[in-house]
């Protein structure tokens, strides 16, 4: 795993072997990230990085100038490497939340830029995670929504909704809270 761009770029992240995520492959991720940077500025934002695992994805957002991430990760290995990882890079500006990520999600007042969300593939809860950020009004105005899934879910129902990309075994659906 590595950082692909900005302050950080090219920094590999080499996770403890007894890591249970399965983190985001570099391809999906550079994908991804080729698509948000069309959709949204990263300089400056606040970040809600859900099931972050190895932090991976909220590296990349503090490399590109996110102003602020949050990383909630129950596992304490991921946890601890997510910490680690950081204090050796020098980041100030990623707070980790070691806890259940739906309690999180239902107890939180802040709103954010940008979430992303990669849970288990086979949890159970996985499709309730768009209600439940937009009836907490956790997005921003004109923010965006990101969950990574399997292609056993299908989202394109939800008001919210705006696209899912596929990339191999990885599929990313967008919401888009717009500006009104």
């Amino acid at each position: 795993m590595r950082i692909i761009s900005g302050t950080y770029r090219g920094r590999r992240l080499n996770p403890p072997k007894n890591i249970t995520a399965r983190p985001t492959t570099d391809f999906a991720k550079e994908s991804l990230f080729n698509l948000l940077q069309n959709r949204m500025d990263f300089e400056g934002i606040s970040m809600l990085d859900l099931f972050a695992g190895t932090g991976s994805i909220s590296f990349e957002f503090v490399s590109r100038g996110a102003a602020y991430v949050t990383a909630v990760e129950l596992a304490h290995v991921q946890q601890n490497f997510i910490i680690q990882t950081s204090k050796q890079l020098g980041i100030q500006n990623l707070q980790v939340v070691r806890g259940d990520v739906f309690k999180y999600l239902n107890s939180c007042r802040l709103q954010f830029d940008f979430i992303y969300a990669d849970p288990p593939y086979a949890l159970p809860e996985l499709p309730t995670l768009p209600d439940i950020i937009f009836r907490n009004d956790l997005l921003k105005k004109d923010g965006w929504f990101v969950l990574e899934h399997s292609d056993s879910n299908d989202f394109s129902a939800h008001p919210y909704f705006c696209e899912t990309r596929h990339y191999g075994s990885v599929n990313f659906s967008f919401f888009h809270k717009a500006d009104n």
